[in-house]
């Protein structure tokens, strides 16, 4: 799993919000520091590891190809930490 969203109304920190309103995406540990202090818009993964998880609050702050690069950074994680098999797998449409 490389991503997370919300997609129906949920109770959030005592508000609810819209579907799609955050996206939770992995991220290196020490890149999420650097993104979190550089931008309010990304913050610590909501209920998930806040160490390797960022939620990126989906509010037009963030530009479009930061969030595309936070996605395939995410994607590429996670694959990287797969076995030779499953990746083969993927890349065969499998």
């Amino acid at each position: 799993m490389f991503a997370l969203a919300n997609v129906k109304p949920l109770k959030m920190n005592e508000a609810v919000v819209e579907p799609f309103h955050f996206v939770n995406l992995k991220c290196d540990p020490e890149k999420s520091i650097e993104l979190r202090q550089q931008h309010p818009a990304i913050q610590p993964g909501w209920h998930q590891s806040k160490t390797h998880w960022n939620s990126i609050i989906v509010d037009g702050s963030l530009p479009d190809q930061l969030i595309y690069e936070l996605i395939d950074h995410s994607y590429d994680l996670v694959f990287n930490s797969l076995s030779s098999k499953t990746k083969e797998a993927i890349q065969n449409g499998q």
